[in-house]
């Protein structure tokens, strides 16, 4: 995937959200969304596929420990669409991160015990509009 966005230096605790606005290509194959310590230890990989890796209309998610990849994790609800505008929310706690979306929300294990949240990145078919974090 193409690398975009990367934010480092961050300081989001438990409870906290970190907001991503941004709009989906009208064709898009997919894009990714990272949370966690850094590039090699990510509390969470969040990957809408429109249509790659084999994948169609699925979101995988995962975490990476060291650089090495987890089990991964696949929704069956796929809430986008080509040329949507989209607001991603994620927050988390020392149980599980929450991925909310407009209509739907995902929960998955914070496997890494992570205690906040210092590194972000959006990769792929997503353009940046805006983050917030609240």
């Amino acid at each position: 995937m193409e690398q975009g966005l990367v934010v480092t230096q961050l300081d989001v605790q438990p409870g906290e959200c970190v907001k991503v606005k941004g709009k989906i290509p009208s064709d898009a194959k997919g894009f990714s969304v990272n949370v966690g310590k850094d590039s090699s230890n990510l509390m969470l990989h969040f990957n809408p596929r429109f249509d790659c890796h084999g994948d169609v209309n699925t979101i995988v998610c995962n975490s990476k420990e060291d650089g090495m990849w987890g089990e991964e994790d696949r929704k069956a609800d796929f809430p986008f669409q080509h040329g949507d505008k989209v607001e991603i929310c994620i927050s988390f706690d020392a149980a599980e991160v929450k991925v909310k979306v407009p209509d739907v929300e995902f929960e998955f294990p914070n496997r890494l015990g992570m205690e906040k949240i210092q590194y972000l990145s959006v990769e792929g078919d997503f353009k940046v509009k805006a983050i917030k974090f609240s």
